[in-house]
């Protein structure tokens, strides 16, 4: 067993795990966070994205105990005080949600993407989001989201910039 020191979704986490366990079942069994979804379970589809230090992995393909000092997002720690965050509403607003199943982890690489680049063109969009599957085949809808997610964040940016000035 392995004590595992992480920063979750805001808060500091100590969990204690086996040191062949994969991140996927610590946050998923351990720590009850269930929006991150188990798929193919080979790092293939992205259902089960999460960010280490804003970056996306595979939760299923990745040892919880690597997890250890880093900080670490799920889909719980995405909005802020009860209240959606632009990727997120933007995601419902485009219509980027149809079964559901891949959406936390598109949202979470979409979220990475948009901490980087406010203003992706279609093809930044793709090929930051390549890691991540939608069955559903709504993929213009996303980019669609991220764009559009970005414009808002990049408003929001621009309005504090104004106010302080």
């Amino acid at each position: 067993m392995i004590d595992v020191h992480m920063i979750l979704n805001g808060k500091t986490v100590k969990v204690t795990v086996d040191d062949g366990e994969i991140l996927l079942d610590t946050v998923r069994e351990r720590l009850g966070l269930t929006g991150t979804k188990r798929g193919c379970e080979v790092g293939e589809c992205g259902a089960c994205t999460v960010l280490i230090d804003d970056i996306p992995v595979d939760s299923c393909i990745y040892l919880s105990a690597w997890a250890n000092g880093h900080r670490v997002m799920t889909i719980e720690g995405v909005e802020t005080d009860g209240e959606l965050a632009a990727i997120q509403q933007s995601f419902i607003d485009n219509g980027a949600i149809q079964c559901g199943f891949c959406t936390p982890g598109m949202v979470l690489t979409a979220y990475s993407l948009l901490k980087r680049n406010l203003h992706p063109t279609t093809e930044e969009i793709k090929k930051g989001m390549a890691g991540n599957m939608c069955r559903c085949a709504a993929y213009i809808q996303i980019a669609d989201a991220v764009q559009k997610a970005g414009e808002i964040m990049a408003k929001a940016i621009d309005e504090v910039k104004e106010k302080s000035l």
